[in-house]
């Protein structure tokens, strides 16, 4: 036993995921955008923000972001994540939604478990009293967030896979292989995340070493759109994925899609 530790406090409740989607080459000013949205999370005294970098991505307009292991400076998706109460999140959008032009907003519900040391209770801004992960997405607080833009109603689908996963009877990857079909089917976007570490359905762990060239990390493979194309998809996710894990989520999508506003 250690002397003088102070055991956690843990507090739950229903807050706002609020995440940016967009390219690390969009600026604000002379630094990145997702740089600034992290700066004014912070500054705002939000909860905390998370960047996660993807390594492949669809845009809009149906080009294709590929990261080369080579190159110094290059164009890769990213997803800045913020979790906070939805007054704060609606405080962060009325800073950031007048400068983003390019990329695309959700809110989603998160039910969070906040652990902090010490002998004081946190103080939890904007605590809600909900603490049902499954209620309706009408008893949601992310359904409360007021923006600039109205939302729209949507889904977003997660796709995990593994790193060495192939398309079936072919020699690709297979998160190569559904984003490409994402463009096929002219879906929004997509973002592909690799993580360091992980397990699946067999228990085999991996995780990257530092000599190693090629490892059979976890993938995950997000894309966001209208209810009803991410549905009209998932026979395509059925087709392509052999074995993995599929989830469908309700999320409120602000659309700022640039450039080329897509395609029809």
């Amino acid at each position: 036993m250690v002397l003088g530790a102070r055991a956690a406090v843990k507090v739950e409740a229903e807050q706002v995921l609020c995440r940016f989607h967009l390219s690390n080459f969009v600026r604000h000013g002379t630094e990145p955008l997702y740089q600034w949205i992290v700066e004014v999370a912070h500054k705002g005294g939000l909860q905390g923000a998370t960047v996660l970098k993807g390594f492949m991505g669809l845009r809009p307009d149906g080009s294709i972001l590929r990261e080369n292991p080579w190159a110094l400076a290059q164009e890769v998706p990213v997803i800045v994540e913020v979790v906070d109460g939805p007054h704060h999140v609606e405080s962060l959008l009325e800073d950031v939604e007048p400068v983003f032009s390019e990329g695309s907003i959700t809110l989603e519900r998160a039910h969070v478990v906040l652990y902090r040391g010490g002998d004081t209770h946190p103080a939890w801004k904007d605590i809600a009293p909900r603490c049902d992960v499954v209620a309706t997405k009408e008893e949601s607080a992310a359904w409360e967030v007021k923006t600039v833009k109205i939302p729209e109603e949507g889904a977003l689908l997660r796709i995990f896979v593994g790193e060495s996963d192939r398309e079936p009877g072919r020699d690709r990857p297979l998160y190569e292989a559904i984003v490409n079909r994402a463009r096929e089917a002219h879906l929004a976007g997509a973002t592909v995340l690799k993580g360091p570490m992980g397990f699946g359905r067999h228990s085999r762990m991996h995780a990257a070493k530092l000599l190693e060239l090629s490892t059979d990390l976890p993938v995950v493979i997000e894309i966001v759109d209208a209810e009803e194309r991410i549905r009209s998809f998932l026979p395509v996710v059925d087709e392509l994925v052999t074995e993995g894990l599929v989830t469908l989520e309700a999320v409120r999508v602000i659309k700022y899609v640039s450039p080329g506003q897509g395609r029809s």
